[in-house]
């Protein structure tokens, strides 16, 4: 898969997996690696970009005496979320186009 599209692809990823519920770096990766591998080198900074354009906030909860930060999906994010999935019908009639099938839905 291009990488630029991956990328792309892996802040929704991100984004769905705290639209279910808050999260942290680990339990993200292994939430998100049922469907498309992802390390921490590549996960921090789409939460850093997501975190910067106001997707998502985070907070600091003690476990096991250390601080470890959770990530919260906000009402942009989730707003970002619902625009995606509209576009993505767009991208999937283009695709049924190249493939020379035709959707029914």
């Amino acid at each position: 898969m291009d990488s630029q599209l991956k990328k792309g692809l892996l802040e929704f990823c991100v984004l769905a997996v705290l639209n279910k519920s808050d999260s942290y770096g680990y339990q993200i990766i292994k939430d998100i690696s049922t469907c498309v591998e992802i390390s921490e080198s590549t996960l921090y900074p789409i939460l850093k970009r997501l975190e910067a354009s106001s997707y998502l906030e985070t907070y600091s909860v003690e476990h096991n005496s250390r601080l470890r930060k959770y990530y919260k999906i906000t009402n942009k994010g989730k707003d970002y979320i619902k625009e995606f999935l509209e576009e993505w019908q767009q991208v999937m009639e283009i695709y049924y186009f190249i493939k020379g099938e035709r959707n029914y839905e």
